[in-house]
């Protein structure tokens, strides 16, 4: 008997999601476990395995669209099987009870293919490339390879842009989103330098948002406009970090970096001080005994958030590993709902960019948020005298629902003290 397969809800905050690739067509044989599709979720691009055995009869969406989660992803069945007034059913009862809060009626999903009882009709050629971690593909002049994100592939291919007349700014030379939404024929050709021209009439272009992109204005809006957010900025003497960071590099395989003994010193406060390690439900606040602290990690679509579990009872080079993980499967689309969810506290840092301070806007469900600005090394007054010294600005973003300014001072100080002093936080074992 035939059966619908619906689109799943891939990660906690998923409302919808686009189809990347079909990697079954109509009157395939599917397997249960075997890989169906590919989905870019608000998070990261998945992979659908069937949940059932059969013949592929109907697909409920094209390549490259969106589609609600519970949508009419498929129907599986017989070969041969009739689905039409099954198909025809789910449609209607779906629109009786779609809400608002849908953004594509499912009745309204565009089929790409499907079989009748006496016929299998393929779909059309696929257009989309199966996404990777990272694709290769060779130039124009065939003498050359060339990097690309499987974004800036579908936006190259959907544009007519050959990708031989690219030459990509990202990491070792990736041609990424960028790269395409700047290309103009005939200005920028590989191996060729990119020269600034004047622009002497109106234009724009416009972007499809991403499934990444909907979810961060949807949620930082509903926290900017909803959780009432007061600051708290502090400098803090980096001399001792600095130093023991350089100690302890010279003698581990594992090196560690400024932000891991920030994510360190952040667990061992949020221990002394767990009413920062909370978070507002409404009619209830949450205290967490847990400590999961999540790092924002920049990715090319948006930002992404994965999270240290139980990070005081780790050691800095266990941090350092996990981070150092979460951050290339981050830039790979490969985190996992589970590597996202849970966060208690979360770390904003973008003292690499070398951005002296910012406020970072609070991350639901958590009740505060860290931004974590760049170590300058600047004249500071010590014992009287004036000397060259490194300083860190932070700023605290709380709500005040939860959290008290007196408790968030109170926070920031024991902070403040562990990484002034960070031998207190560096016993046995914590290396």
């Amino acid at each position: 008997m035939a059966e619908i397969v619906r689109m799943p809800k891939m990660s906690d905050t998923m409302t919808e999601g686009v189809l990347v690739k079909w990697h079954k067509k109509v009157g395939d044989t599917v397997k249960s476990g075997e890989l169906v599709a590919e989905v870019e979720t608000d998070k990261a691009t998945m992979e659908f395995e069937s949940y059932q055995a059969g013949t592929l009869l109907y697909l409920g969406v094209e390549e490259g669209k969106a589609i609600p989660v519970d949508g009419i992803l498929a129907i599986m069945g017989k070969p041969g099987e009739d689905f039409k007034d099954l198909l025809a059913a789910a449609q209607k009862e779906d629109a009786a009870k779609s809400t608002a809060e849908v953004a594509t009626p499912v009745a309204a999903a565009k089929p790409i293919a499907q079989a009748s009882a006496s016929t299998v009709t393929a779909p059309p050629t696929p257009t989309i490339s199966a996404p990777k971690v990272q694709e290769i593909v060779h130039s124009a002049n065939g003498d050359e390879r060339l990097k690309i994100s499987p974004l800036a592939k579908r936006l190259a291919a959907e544009k007519g842009i050959d990708l031989g007349m690219l030459k990509g700014t990202g990491e070792h030379g990736r041609i990424v989103k960028r790269d395409i939404d700047w290309f103009k024929p005939g200005s920028f050709v590989q191996g060729s330098t990119l020269s600034a021209k004047a622009v002497t009439k109106e234009s724009f272009e416009e972007v499809t948002v991403t499934q990444m992109r909907k979810t961060i204005a949807r949620r930082l809006a509903e926290s900017k406009f909803t959780a009432p957010h007061f600051y708290l900025t502090m400098d803090i003497d980096m001399d001792e970090v600095v130093r023991a960071r350089e100690s302890i590099n010279q003698v581990t395989q594992v090196k560690i970096s400024f932000n891991d003994f920030v994510v360190k010193a952040v667990a061992t406060s949020l221990r002394e001080h767990p009413a920062v390690n909370s978070a507002w439900l409404g009619d209830r606040i949450r205290y967490n005994h847990h400590i999961h602290i999540g790092v924002a990690v920049a990715v090319e679509d948006g930002l992404l958030v994965p999270v240290v579990r139980f990070a005081d009872s780790k050691s800095l080079s266990q941090i350092a590993v996990e981070v150092k993980e979460f951050a290339k499967k981050a830039k790979d689309k490969k985190l996992q709902p589970q590597d996202w969810e849970g966060n208690t506290f979360t770390i904003s840092n973008l003292g690499m960019f070398n951005i002296e301070s910012f406020t970072a806007i609070i991350n639901p469900p958590d009740a505060c948020i860290l931004a974590i600005g760049a170590i300058k090394h600047i004249p500071v007054v010590k014992n009287g005298m004036v000397q060259p010294g490194n300083v860190m600005k932070v700023t605290l973003s709380c709500d005040h629902r939860v959290v008290d300014g007196v408790v968030g001072s109170k926070f920031l100080n024991t902070f403040k003290a562990l990484l002034e002093n960070p031998i207190v936080m560096l016993g046995q074992g914590n290396i």
